[in-house]
């Protein structure tokens, strides 16, 4: 079935304001939440208008006041106009802002390059006390909805980056928990590792068509770069001589940058890293057709896994 990630945040965020009077929500007119849900919400859902850097600096000051604010606005806004709030406002004072941020990645194709957002991972894991996830699919969302209105287990500020519109689901799994990678498939052969709706739902279709060849893979839904689950990583790599990551990214910076600076630390061996190219998007299109657009598919997956162990084979190369 499929659904919005955005829808189940909103959706499991009401029920968790009516039990936890110290949460609120505070939004930027991003048409989310309606007036219906506003009046259930009563005066723990604040309005703010499209104004990103104020919103973070609000959110700031309701935290440090014992609130936890759940903030609201597009990944592409959050990211980059507000960027300075979120830094010294928010992760400089530790505080436990939940950043929910929507149209991740090419979900706002139709938008253009001003409203995408593929430099957001990237700028956020790099904030020291930054949690930053990435739910691959409705069910996740509402998991680590649930997770972050924990303020003991979660204490620090955390970045959720969820897309626009519905997305498969995943195939059925234990429910997610942040910061521990979920190992989605076995194999010794190639390691595929990923996080976002479209780009785990590829590797796990790559993994099918490599099974076929005789080349086992371990899917690994990477969904927390933040903190970054090095262990299932390097337990996962350490017997294959090839990991190749996807996301919804650019390729500098992101899920890739995290996976091969993990490897090179502890268990070094060869990444290829697949995402958008490294230059602002030159075609205007919904975010299924980007997708294809720039192969972030099952394809170019199995393609690049068997290039790659097709060089290794005529180097002699291995872990």
């Amino acid at each position: 079935m499929s659904r919005a990630t955005r829808e189940a945040y909103r959706d499991t965020l009401l029920p968790l304001l009516q039990r936890r009077p110290e949460l609120m929500c505070l939004d930027t007119d991003t048409g989310l939440f309606n007036a219906a849900y506003a009046e259930a919400a009563g005066d723990q859902y604040l309005n703010l208008g499209i104004a990103e850097h104020n919103l973070m600096g609000v959110a700031a000051g309701m935290a440090a006041s014992g609130r936890v604010p759940f903030v609201n606005t597009m990944a592409a806004f959050a990211t980059s106009r507000a960027l300075e709030a979120i830094k010294i406002d928010i992760a400089y004072n530790r505080l436990p802002v939940r950043i929910m941020a929507t149209h991740g990645g090419l979900a706002a194709g139709h938008l253009g390059p001003t409203h995408q957002a593929l430099e957001d991972l990237a700028v956020m894991r790099v904030l020291p006390g930054m949690t930053v996830v990435v739910p691959a699919d409705a069910a996740a969302t509402e998991a680590f909805v649930e997770q972050s209105a924990d303020v003991d287990a979660l204490p620090g500020p955390l970045y959720v980056r969820l897309g626009r519109k519905p997305s498969p689901a995943l195939p059925a799994t234990e429910p997610p928990v942040i910061g521990q990678a979920q190992t989605l498939r076995e194999g010794g052969d190639v390691v595929l590792v990923s996080c976002g709706p479209y780009p785990v739902l590829a590797c796990l279709a790559a993994a099918d068509v490599l099974a076929e060849g005789g080349i086992e893979a371990t899917v690994l839904n990477m969904h927390t770069l933040r903190p970054f689950d090095t262990r299932t990583l390097v337990a996962a790599a350490r017997p294959a001589p090839l990991v190749v990551t996807l996301e919804e990214h650019w390729r500098s910076g992101g899920l890739g940058g995290a996976v091969a600076e993990a490897l090179a630390e502890a268990a070094p061996t060869r990444v290829l890293r697949l995402g958008v190219p490294d230059r602002f998007v030159d075609e205007v299109g919904d975010q299924e057709h980007l997708v294809g657009h720039y192969e972030l598919t099952a394809e170019r997956v199995v393609r690049t896994v068997r290039t790659g162990l097709d060089a290794m084979a005529l180097s002699g190369t291995n872990n």
